[in-house]
């Protein structure tokens, strides 16, 4: 193969010249350093312990039990018939499950459940 001419700008073992920066990428660039930057800072490992410290005392201080209902108040007992669960699955497209809340929310009414329904849709 024949060797081709170089361009009069070309020297051998030159760099190939930085295109140009756009102001997104200087940006861009700033930002990671800034990154990089509080990595590598020493107040950044003295942070992370104080946040473990505070994680610790917060994880200490959450209650697991059930608190969402009071422990006084005493959860009444809703018969559910099942064609009205049947009615809810059918017309409203609801799962079985779905269907029983509702109606046991609305104490076993379906013109109460189907009204609610409707209103919150």
């Amino acid at each position: 193969m024949a060797e081709e001419p170089r361009p009069a700008g070309v020297h051998e073992g030159a760099q190939t010249p930085a295109a140009p920066v756009a102001a997104e990428d200087r940006k861009a660039a700033a930002a990671m350093s800034k990154l990089d930057a509080n990595q590598n800072d020493d107040d950044a490992a003295a942070k992370k312990d104080v946040d473990a410290e505070a994680l610790g005392k917060a994880m200490k201080n959450l209650d697991v039990s059930d608190n969402t209902t009071p422990k006084n108040v005493v959860k009444k007992v809703v018969k559910v018939d099942q064609a009205d669960v049947s009615l809810l699955v059918n017309h409203l497209e609801l799962t079985k499950p779905k269907a029983t809340e509702l109606l046991k929310a609305h104490d076993g009414d379906v013109t109460k459940a189907l009204t609610a329904f409707v209103a919150v849709s």
